[in-house]
């Protein structure tokens, strides 16, 4: 007799591989790297690090909201993630994150990219840094506790 709970399954997936999890790496790791972009720009003043910044933050913009399509396939189509409210809580964190992200990436863009880092850029990306590890504690929750996205029946 298995007592595992019936899997949630995504909506947003291929061959059963859920998207949402596959596509947030790369968002993630760019937006933590601008952090220390951000600080490298700060401690050389080196315009490399600036443009870097720059980079980093469009990657992590462009490539959150890309994923964050995938998230909301789920949400919104799944009924059983529809009704935990860490699904909800989840996406709020990880909306605000983004929003967080685009304005940073917005800051930067224009002829002298390293000119609003300090205070705004590193304040933002801070700030954006720790939605992300919020938004991270709660995908966590999801996908452990809740096993979204996970098959755990057994072949």
């Amino acid at each position: 007799m298995n007592s595992a709970p019936e899997p949630i399954l995504s909506r947003a997936a291929l061959a059963g591989h859920p998207l949402h999890p596959m596509m947030i790496h790369f968002p993630v790791a760019a937006l933590i790297g601008l952090v220390g972009a951000d600080a490298a720009y700060l401690y050389t003043d080196d315009p490399f690090w600036a443009r870097a910044a720059l980079w980093l933050a469009g990657v992590g913009a462009i490539g959150g909201w890309a994923a964050s399509v995938a998230g909301l396939i789920d949400l919104l189509t799944v009924k059983r993630v529809r009704r935990l409210i860490t699904a909800w809580g989840h996406a709020l964190v990880a909306v605000m994150m983004l929003s967080l992200a685009s304005m940073n990436w917005a800051l930067r863009l224009g002829d002298e990219p390293g000119a609003l880092v300090m205070p705004w850029g590193i304040g933002i990306s801070l700030g954006t840094a720790a939605f992300i590890g919020l938004a991270a504690y709660l995908g966590g929750r999801l996908v452990y506790e809740h096993g979204v996205g996970v098959d755990t029946s057994e072949d």
